[in-house]
């Protein structure tokens, strides 16, 4: 998975959107720009101990209708700073493309963006960040990725919001216009053939609701 693009420039120059389509420039636009404060906010937080290390940034696209969130990186990730990438992100993909889910409709993220060597050391209001980036992209499903990560998401101050529970391949009801779906941590999936099957059986059920999802 790649970090966000760029939006292109509108056709109506006047600055008014005046069609769908530029309505829709507009809102990815605004999209974008949020998501890359966001980032230098992160990039600019002094809280989490991480040294010199940057921390590792969600991937995907700005207005993604699925937003999957795991608890913290792998190495791989937190050389890049990109969340999913490596072994993880290549799994996902064969996953997504398995189910026929446009991986450009996906963005990935972590509760713990700070590389830190115990995830317990994040600060707290570090970790509550991942409540501004669900906001900014304003999905229409959560995946919640493991234990840790539904516990992070259950603590939010979501407005709205309904406690999730570990029911593993179950769509469930997390605010009045998001769903989510909890399914076992991937990165403990990738190389226990039991594992693989588990959280196989729990996420390929994300392929029904996307195919059930109305085409606008």
């Amino acid at each position: 998975m790649q970090r966000q693009g760029q939006a292109r420039q509108p056709s109506n120059r006047s600055g008014v959107p005046a069609t769908d389509d530029e309505i829709r420039e507009k809102y990815l636009e605004r999209a974008i720009r949020e998501l890359n404060a966001f980032a230098q906010r992160l990039t600019a937080c002094p809280h989490c101990p991480r040294g010199q290390v940057m921390p590792v940034l969600g991937s995907g696209h700005p207005q993604a209708d699925v937003f999957m969130v795991k608890y913290s990186a792998r190495p791989s990730e937190v050389q890049e700073g990109v969340a999913f990438y490596g072994r993880t992100g290549n799994a996902l993909m064969k996953s997504l493309r398995r189910l026929s889910i446009d991986p450009l409709a996906v963005y990935g993220t972590l509760c713990v963006k700070c590389p830190v060597a115990d995830p317990a050391l994040a600060d707290p209001g570090c970790v509550s960040r991942l409540l501004e980036e669900l906001a900014i992209v304003a999905p229409k499903m959560v995946v919640v990725m493991g234990e840790e990560a539904l516990g992070v998401v259950n603590e939010l101050d979501i407005p709205l919001a309904r406690e999730l529970r570990t029911r593993p391949g179950e769509v469930q009801r997390l605010t009045p216009s998001i769903e989510a779906l909890y399914v076992p941590d991937i990165d403990d999936a990738l190389d226990e053939e039991a594992a693989k099957r588990e959280f196989w059986s729990a996420f390929r059920v994300l392929g029904q609701w996307w195919s059930d999802l109305p085409p606008y």
